[in-house]
């Protein structure tokens, strides 16, 4: 089998799962980045949706991170998923579940007028608490067993770190369960590793050049 190639830009937070996750099994593995405003033709014959990332295995081409994630988890051993089918549908609705959380840092960092950040920001907040409630079990969301849902989170938590370095914004203040699942992660290998070099600088100046909000305010 031909290593897998991913597709994406820089600082995307779907193809950090991929890559934590292909990290985790040990995959030996290609990725390409791309200016994402300005994508080169031959990417977008590739993507169906015109989107990153995308992953191209044996000539053909996964698209959507949660799709790229469970190829991932079948082909490659160790699965990671648990094989209680009750237990793995409750953890792929919890992965589905973060997905509003990724597009909710994206708009709190990005946002230029002040009420669509404050907007953002309550949204992420309604979303945080319910993660809260869910996350019972130490260390990570299951119990003693790394899973998908810790993976799917790891990208949202190193946003929300930049953002508390950077903004002046302690998203997870009032959640203690959820700051104590974060450090764990962001202090795992796979996901340090996850980032490529100078992320922060990047993200930070993607945000200049957008004109946030937060940014501009910060305090």
């Amino acid at each position: 089998m031909s290593k897998p190639k991913l597709i994406s830009f820089k600082v995307c937070p779907f193809v950090q799962r991929s890559v934590i996750l292909l990290k985790e099994k040990g995959v030996d593995y290609d990725i390409e980045y791309i200016d994402v405003y300005n994508p080169p033709e031959w990417f977008l014959k590739l993507s169906p949706t015109g989107k990153v990332p995308i992953m191209q295995v044996e000539g053909t081409v996964l698209f959507e991170s949660a799709v790229i994630n469970e190829y991932i988890d079948e082909v490659y051993p160790p699965q990671i998923h648990p094989a209680d089918p009750l237990l793995k549908a409750q953890n792929r609705a919890w992965i589905e579940y973060t997905s509003p959380l990724y597009m909710g840092t994206f708009n709190i960092i990005m946002s230029k007028k002040k009420e669509d950040m404050e907007k953002a920001l309550e949204e992420f907040d309604k979303n945080l608490a319910g993660l809260e409630k869910a996350k019972q079990h130490k260390p990570w969301f299951n119990g003693e067993q790394l899973s998908m849902v810790d993976i799917s989170a790891a990208p949202i938590f190193t946003r929300i770190s930049f953002i508390k370095d950077h903004c002046k914004q302690d998203l997870l203040k009032a959640y203690p369960a959820l700051q104590q699942w974060s450090d764990d992660l962001l202090q795992r290998q796979t996901v340090k590793d996850s980032v490529v070099d100078g992320f922060s600088d990047l993200l930070f100046n993607r945000m200049k050049d957008n004109e946030s909000y937060i940014l501009k305010n910060e305090s």
